[in-house]
């Protein structure tokens, strides 16, 4: 059975096959479907955004789709950028303008009060309407300044207390274990599997 991920975002899409390999799904990206046009994620929440992301993908390809929305909550920031966090710099910015201005506003701001968190929702949608959903979350700390290469978006800014490290210093399979990411779909895991089971 396919799944297709309903995102362009390379970074996601490497995660998202690493997470989801051992489902027995072929897991497949929106690269393949380029007739699709992009879904413009105007929900209140990560929730509203996945599903509908879900839904719009799997009416237009009739296969299965996974979608998933994310982003950083901080504290401080009363929950910023939130929803927003892939264009909390701007239309148009990319993740490293992203971290510059989250920076900025943090600018001088003690480390207890820099705690945040990345929260993800996962939706899943049959091409015959049903839909279902799986939510994730990872506590951390704003880092001072970006550290380590891996990841995208965030990572190298968010600082994981029990690592001694931001999710960009972290491998593949540690950032897994914790991520968001990776806790949402592990919760989604029930979802595939009766989708599987029929």
């Amino acid at each position: 059975m396919r799944l297709v991920l309903a995102t362009h975002n390379e970074g996601k899409v490497r995660e998202l096959q690493e997470l989801l390999a051992s489902t027995g799904f072929e897991v497949v990206s929106l690269a393949r479907y380029p007739h699709v046009p992009e879904v413009v994620e105007d929900g209140e929440t990560f929730r509203d955004n996945a599903i509908k992301k879900a839904r719009e993908v799997s009416a237009a390809v009739g296969e299965i789709t996974l979608a998933d929305d994310s982003g950083l909550e901080v504290d401080y920031l009363n929950g910023a950028p939130g929803v927003h966090s892939a264009r909390f710099a701007g239309e148009g910015h990319d993740d490293a303008a992203n971290n510059k201005k989250l920076l900025r506003l943090l600018e001088g701001v003690s480390w207890e009060k820099r705690t945040a968190r990345f929260r993800c929702v996962v939706a899943v949608a049959t091409p015959d309407g049903r839909v279902a959903t799986a939510e994730g979350t990872c506590e951390g700390i704003i880092s001072t300044e970006p550290r380590g290469e891996n990841g995208f978006g965030y990572d190298p800014l968010f600082f994981v207390p029990e690592y001694g490290k931001t999710f960009a210093e972290l491998n593949s399979e540690e950032k897994n274990a914790i991520s968001h990411r990776g806790r949402a779909l592990n919760n989604a895991r029930k979802i595939l599997d009766n989708l599987i089971a029929g």
